[in-house]
């Protein structure tokens, strides 16, 4: 008996990827008075509407560097370009991101590939025959994500072959990208132009890692590595070189928490860093089951990193509420009033 989601006769991998994601475009839409709006109401879109407030704030508060974190598929689903603007206009001072979200994502539609729309109830047996992988129900292209993965081999194999961090690395890439990208304003391009910084402390957990794995395969003796305790050193550098400074946090996992370490670290190191002054976190994680992506800003406060005093949990998917607060956030134009910060020339 035929399953329901299997393909009709004759059915092809191009059938699947037909219709590419799409990504918004925050200058498009004014969403200030939504948002204004939805501080009239309650439950999340208060929420929402008061981590938009607190946003804003970092941004007016000319001592506050701004840092991105950036966890989970929301590239894939459709705010790549969101993120490249909040570099273009000066919206964030220094990313920390997982692998898979810079490489896999940013990065693999650089290369001229896309992200497609499919569907989470397809019969992932078929998907798996055609090749291709599935993101709830984003589609991509396996013998494409492979070829991502050769171009970082082929990046690392004409660099000098000693240790890197993910920074490094990643803008040895945006170097790479500026003459060879067929998608232009990515945000590795982007990062690079402006001198924002990119952490990836995770590298390897992504397509990055199977490239270095390619590069230290076929060059066994001389190769190079990634030095993820010095970038937790710069990282920290970064925070110590900022008076104030504020988190915007998409998910959670090894970012949010790397980012939140700086302060513990510097404390180590007998240095003083004040607690993170503004913090919003965007997640859908459960708090009750004691992890990292879950645990609260307040939760934060317990181990010196957050202060408990402007910060926002939004319990949301993000891709249903990020583009509101970043189009507030745009329109607003407090962004026209910062000093790029420049921390990538600190190193």
């Amino acid at each position: 008996m035929k399953q329901k989601n299997s393909p009709a006769l004759g059915h092809n991998k191009n059938s699947f990827l037909k219709t590419p994601v799409e990504h918004i475009d925050i200058k498009s839409f004014d969403a200030r008075k939504i948002i204004e709006s939805m501080s009239k109401m309650s439950f999340t879109s208060r929420d929402t509407a008061n981590a938009a407030k607190i946003y804003n704030e970092m941004l007016v508060d000319k001592d506050c560097a701004i840092f991105l974190t950036i966890a989970g598929s929301t590239s894939a689903a459709g705010c790549m370009n969101l993120y490249s603007d909040l570099i273009k206009y000066n919206m964030v001072d220094a990313i920390v991101a997982t692998g898979a979200s810079i490489i896999d994502m940013d990065f693999f539609e650089a290369l001229g590939f896309k992200h497609y729309q499919g569907s989470q109830f397809q019969d992932d047996t078929v998907l798996r025959d055609n090749y291709i992988d599935r993101i709830y129900d984003t589609y991509i292209n396996e013998e494409e994500l492979q070829a991502c993965d050769r171009t970082i081999c082929d990046i690392a194999n004409t660099l000098e072959p000693r240790a890197y961090t993910s920074r490094e690395f990643i803008k040895e890439i945006g170097k790479f990208l500026k003459k060879n990208a067929k998608k232009k304003n990515s945000l590795i391009e982007m990062a690079y132009d402006h001198n924002v910084p990119i952490f990836c402390p995770a590298f390897t957990d992504s397509s990055a890692g199977f490239g270095l794995v390619i590069h230290q395969e076929e060059n066994p003796k001389n190769h190079l590595t990634i030095d993820s305790i010095r970038e937790f050193r710069e990282l920290t550098e970064i925070k110590l070189k900022s008076k104030q400074s504020g988190l915007l946090m998409i998910g959670g996992g090894v970012p949010k928490n790397f980012v939140q370490d700086t302060v513990v670290c510097a404390e180590l190191l007998g240095k003083q860093a004040d607690m993170h002054k503004y913090a919003i976190q965007i997640t859908v994680a459960d708090t009750r089951d004691g992890a990292c992506s879950s645990s609260t800003l307040k939760e934060a406060s317990s181990w010196g990193k957050v202060s408990v005093t402007r910060e926002q949990m939004v319990f949301a998917e993000a891709t249903s509420v990020l583009p509101l607060i970043a189009s507030d956030a745009y329109h607003r134009k407090n962004w026209k009033k910062r000093k790029r910060r420049n921390f990538q020339n600190i190193f």
